[in-house]
């Protein structure tokens, strides 16, 4: 897993640092006192669910296929709001039914930002660090958030370190997290809503995702060639990396899609 972090995900050190720390320290520990509860925050393309099915394929035979494996999404799985309390109770036994089948087992929730508010609240008895819950002992599970909220708010960060002419290499979580907690607790639309997850400080790992320069996008257009079997010439990286759009207007710095539109873009070029 840390050797495919550093091969294949782009620009991306902090969440090299982060999940190679909260994953190791976790297995490592015969008897955790929780589950382990990470947060993935970035805007779109920018390699948040790419390294969490990297994750779920190292850990899981079978990867996202296995069945110790449980993938929420909100718009398939929760589309309705006025059916809420329906969700709450069907996402609480489907939880407790499939820690009590396997203590192991891994919770994927995609899209948080767009997850109904409270919604989410109904799985905190599973989050702490008691001993049992509804007679299940489910400290070794792993919960994944994934979300672009905040994203805007690390952009505008990373910018801000830019202009201070401050590399990428040398950001730390201290100058993300405060406000990527604050954009996600803060907002009556997203998921973690004022959510006790976020209250009684159950998320382990906040997990930033930062922009992406040209040259990142470049990296990702070679790999994208490479896996489709096609030929990298420098043209056409150079060509696809251009056909997408950067912010801020004057300077075009950071991808505004991230990686995300690279692999169907390609097709244009060949």
């Amino acid at each position: 897993l840390e050797c495919d972090l550093a091969t294949n995900l782009v620009g991306q050190p902090l969440v090299r640092q982060q999940v190679m720390k909260g994953v190791r320290e976790f297995l490592e520990n015969r008897n955790p006192v929780k589950p382990l509860v990470m947060s993935f925050h970035g805007s779109t393309g920018t390699g948040k669910t790419y390294v969490s099915s990297m994750l779920i394929r190292y850990l899981f035979q079978g990867g996202l296929r296995s069945p110790y494996v449980h993938h929420f999404s909100p718009i398939v799985h929760f589309p309705h709001a006025e059916q809420i309390e329906h969700y709450k109770e069907s996402l609480k036994r489907w939880i407790q039914g499939n820690l009590t089948n396997c203590g192991r087992s891994a919770f994927l929730f995609e899209e948080m930002d767009k997850m109904h508010p409270g919604l989410i609240d109904v799985i905190i008895p599973f989050l702490g660090p008691s001993w049992v819950v509804y007679g299940t002992n489910y400290r070794k599970a792993i919960f994944i958030f994934v979300s672009n909220a905040g994203g805007e708010q690390i952009n505008e960060m990373t910018l801000d370190l830019w202009r201070a002419r401050k590399d990428r290499e040398e950001i730390s979580l201290q100058d993300l997290e405060p406000a990527i907690s604050k954009a996600v607790f803060e907002n009556p639309q997203g998921g973690f809503w004022k959510s006790g997850i976020i209250k009684e400080h159950l998320i382990d790992f906040v997990v930033p995702f930062l922009p992406l320069k040209r040259h990142h996008v470049k990296q990702c257009v070679i790999s994208e060639l490479v896996q489709q079997g096609l030929e990298v010439r420098p043209g056409v990286v150079q060509e696809v990396a251009d056909s997408i759009p950067y912010f801020p207007e004057e300077q075009k710095i950071f991808s505004s899609t991230g990686c995300k539109t690279v692999a169907s873009r390609i097709s244009f070029f060949f």
